[in-house]
């Protein structure tokens, strides 16, 4: 069997349904070994309590099936295998039990037929134990099944809400992208009111510059007038 998962983000829980099984791995190991050196009414109920244990060996598997599905795709990989052979682990308890309970029902077909009416008082307390094992196994089938749709409830509720957040995120990109879109336009008419209004002041200062050499012109020409009087008085 794998070691123990190395602990990283999202995989906490697995991590903890890991530890459970191996727990109750070794539980139906050391059981299978009982059962082989007992006989009569104590096998019975060893093979019994085998069964307990597998099916909450199997439960432990459907939990880890159901949490390997909120793991990181790049963690996923890794614990894939360990599942795998997990799961590989218990089928071979399950034959194992599944031949013990075989055997058990063989030896007790047999004997009731050995011991005539006898021992139809036996029978009957088996069959009623059955009966009670029997029950006890549906109604630990009936808690997986509650469990497994309480699990998917959550996880569908978990999914609904990363929705919702999703598409307000996506909302308040788009709202973004229209503010930049508004800023560009701003932005580009500012630009081309500036553009305007320096051509307009380089015009202003064009003609400001034109005006004062007319006038500095005309100055020098009424100077040049007055000049040309002045002189032509002396002469």
């Amino acid at each position: 069997m794998s070691g123990t998962l190395d602990t990283e983000a999202g995989t906490e829980l697995f991590a903890s349904h890991e530890a459970d099984f191996k727990l109750v791995q070794a539980d139906i190991t050391q059981k299978l070994d009982q059962i082989n050196e007992l006989h009569g009414e104590p096998r019975k109920a060893a093979i019994r309590a085998l069964e307990r244990v597998v099916d909450e060996a199997d439960e432990i598997i459907g939990q880890m099936r159901l949490e390997i599905q909120n793991i990181p795709t790049s963690a996923r990989q890794r614990i894939n295998p360990r599942l795998r052979n997990y799961s590989h682990d218990l089928d071979i308890g399950k034959r194992s039990l599944k031949k013990l309970r075989d055997n058990a029902e063989r030896d007790a077909l047999f004997g009731a037929r050995a011991a005539g009416t006898g021992s139809s008082g036996d029978a009957v307390t088996d069959q009623r134990q059955q009966l009670l094992g029997g029950t006890e196994r549906l109604e630990r089938s009936s808690q997986r099944l509650r469990d497994s749709h309480r699990l998917a409830n959550e996880t569908e509720q978990i999914g609904a809400g990363i929705l919702g957040d999703l598409r307000g995120q996506r909302e308040v990109i788009m709202n973004t992208h229209s503010m930049l879109q508004e800023s560009e336009g701003y932005v580009d008419k500012s630009i081309k009111t500036l553009r305007g209004m320096a051509r307009r002041e380089l015009m202003d200062g064009f003609r400001m510059a034109t005006n004062r050499i007319i006038t500095i012109a005309i100055i020098t020409v009424l100077v040049l007038l007055i000049l040309a009087v002045i002189v032509s008085k002396f002469r």
